[in-house]
Parts: C-alpha cells; structure tokens; sequence
C-alpha cells in the first residue's frame, strides 16, 4: 500500500472567565386607564436609565439600551364567568453589558426590590476582541488536532507523510449533524442574597471541530 485517503476529524475547546455581563430587565406597570399606566411606567423606568447613565460614565457599564414603551390591554374574567373592565398593561424593556461584576450585583438588588421591575435574563460574555482571539486560537488548534490525528493513522497503516486535501467546518464536508466552527456556550447564575444579588459566571466554553481528508503516503 503505497497511499491512501485518510478522512478525520478534529475538535478543540477552551474554557474562558466571562468578561462582560449582559442583564435585562423590565419595567412593568397596570391599571385601569391607558394613560396613567404610561405615566407610571416610564416614572419608573426614569432612574433605572439615570442609574446607568452614571454606572457608564465610572466605567463601570460599558453599554446600556432602553426600549419603546409596550403597551397592550385585555378584558379578564372573574369566577363567576363575568366579563370585567378592561386592563391595561404597559413595559419598558432595558439591557445594560457591566464590565464590574460586584457593581452589577448591587445594582441588581437594588432595582430588583421594586415590584415593578423583573430581572428576566442575566449573560455571560467576552468582551469582541477576546472572542474573536480565543476562537481563531481554538480553531487553529482544532486544525492541528485533525493533522496529528492523520498522521496516527498513516503511521498506523505504515506511511510517512500526510499531505492536505480538503478541510472544512464540521458538517461541510462530511454529513454530520454537529454544526462545525468556533462554538461559544454560555452559562448564567444568580441567587437572591440580601441587598445584593451573589452572582456565579460560569466559565464560557469556547469549542471548534473541522474535518479534513489527508493523502496519505
């Protein structure tokens, strides 16, 4: 056996300390009339955006955003099948990216002893430049996995050398049901403690696979 096509497959992953934490929140209010319930909920949104304002000028925020007020209305049911007034519902949606994590957790405390607001998501990320160094380090890496993986085989089969053929993100050039490429997987906790909420970032993993056919000879 003087050559062969060997086909494998190379896979990769790091684990990373989040950098950044992405919180959103909102800001709901309800009532019988339309108007006041507009009023009441951007009141209270008001200094949740002046608190970020000055979260973002210590640096302790680097983005925040608030959306539009949402508004909508339905008609409930009391127990006895009766139709009653209308209600109407209002909320503001707001998401702010913290770089201090220990100010993030104060600050969800804060907010969160408001009945008006509900903490709905809390995320975990790099900051753009780390993400996009980690995961061109961790598909080069899972390149030189596949080609060591190739050379054990040759060696296997009684060959020296392996010269590439083709190589792709997982899934492009084999069917596979995996998707290739980096892959970043994100984990969030956050348990009520106090005044301050104790968060606990999870480690994000970072993970790429290829496959990629060598000659061997």
């Amino acid at each position: 056996m003087s050559e062969v096509i060997v086909t494998v497959r190379g896979e990769q992953e790091r684990r990373v300390t989040p950098e950044h934490a992405v919180v959103q929140l909102a800001v709901r209010a309800d009532g019988p009339e339309r108007g006041p319930v507009i009023e009441r909920v951007t009141a209270l949104a008001e200094p949740l955006r002046d608190d970020l304002v000055a979260h973002q000028r210590s640096g302790e925020v680097v983005e925040w955003s608030s959306g539009r007020v949402s508004v909508w209305s339905e008609r409930p049911w009391n127990t006895e099948g009766r139709q009653l007034p209308p209600v109407h519902h209002a909320s503001i949606d707001v998401t702010a990216t913290f770089r201090d994590f220990v100010a993030l957790s104060w600050w969800i405390g804060e907010v969160a002893e408001t009945d008006a607001v509900q903490v709905t998501d809390v995320r975990w990320e790099l900051s753009p430049a780390t993400r996009a160094e980690v995961e061109r380090a961790v598909a080069a890496e899972a390149v030189q996995v596949a080609v060591e993986r190739a050379r054990a085989y040759a060696g296997a089969l009684g060959l020296e050398s392996v010269s590439p053929l083709e190589m792709a993100d997982a899934g492009l050039l084999l069917p596979h049901p995996d998707r290739g490429g980096p892959q970043m997987m994100r984990a969030m906790a956050a348990e009520s403690s106090g005044p301050g909420v104790a968060l606990q970032p999870a480690d994000i993993v970072v993970s790429a696979a290829v496959e990629a056919r060598f000659l061997a000879r």
